[in-house]
């Protein structure tokens, strides 16, 4: 929906942003992943979502927030769709579910429960939320790349963050609990809250969605949150290199 010629939310228009964008969820972080690209540039800020542009190997790219939650990550990415963009990498942070994932770790998700409300305005519950194969082999090419320890799997999707970290304190947390049990028996990576939302808008919208997660601490142990700037930076990094794997592809005749 535009209003005055530019999309009601993010406050931008078509021809504002190339094919490639990047999909924090803190607004804060965007000029922060901006200074990566080549010649950054600020587009526009409001509510939860906040724009800057550049280039990456010569190619336009952006970086818009999201927020929190399916809600408003399935508004970014359908008004960037309406912009002219087609290739979208959620940068997040998420609790680690399985052992394994530990904090420091980044996981590529392949695909998510859909333990949120947003997707069901979009699809049945027995349509998948799945990440693009060409974004997933990108991810963990850079991820390797890099050096980052690394897991690449099904993901979760919620809308309560406190019903994970406080599910005793909910009327409905026999339910909850009852869920990550099953999360963590069938090898669920890592929790999180917006990627189900960009995987399901993204298939509808016929476009390429991928996510890495910074994991900041394992949910099932209790091991103590690490949120420093390094470790989230490790996400981004990823996300970049990723980009720029997905540019020289998309060149090749």
């Amino acid at each position: 929906m535009l209003i005055q010629g530019k999309q009601m939310h993010i406050q931008i228009k078509k021809g504002d942003i190339g094919r490639y964008v990047i999909l924090p969820g803190d607004p804060a972080r965007c000029e922060r992943i901006a200074r990566y690209f080549d010649e950054p540039e600020f587009l526009s800020s409001n509510r939860e979502y906040t724009v800057w542009r550049g280039k990456l190997c010569g190619e336009p790219v952006a970086v818009c927030s999201t927020g929190i939650g399916g809600p408003s990550a399935a508004i970014a990415l359908e008004e960037l769709v309406e912009c002219g963009a087609d290739t979208f990498i959620r940068v997040g942070t998420s609790g680690g579910i399985v052992e394994e994932v530990r904090g420091g770790d980044v996981v590529i998700a392949t695909a998510a429960v859909r333990q949120e409300g947003t997707t069901r305005e979009y699809m049945p519950i027995e349509y998948p939320a799945t990440a693009n194969f060409e974004v997933v082999q990108a991810l963990h090419q850079a991820a390797k790349t890099l050096g980052f320890r690394q897991h690449v799997g099904v993901i979760q999707s919620k809308d309560g963050f406190y019903g994970e970290i406080r599910p005793n304190e909910q009327p409905v947390g026999a339910e909850l609990e009852a869920k990550w049990a099953a999360w963590k028996a069938g090898g669920v990576l890592t929790s999180e809250m917006e990627c189900a939302a960009v995987f399901v808008v993204g298939a509808v919208r016929r476009v390429r969605c991928g996510a890495v997660l910074n994991v900041l601490w394992n949910a099932s142990t209790d091991e103590t949150m690490d949120a420093s700037p390094e470790m989230a930076e490790r996400g981004v990094q990823t996300a970049v290199e990723a980009l720029k794997l997905l540019i020289a592809q998309d060149r090749e005749p």
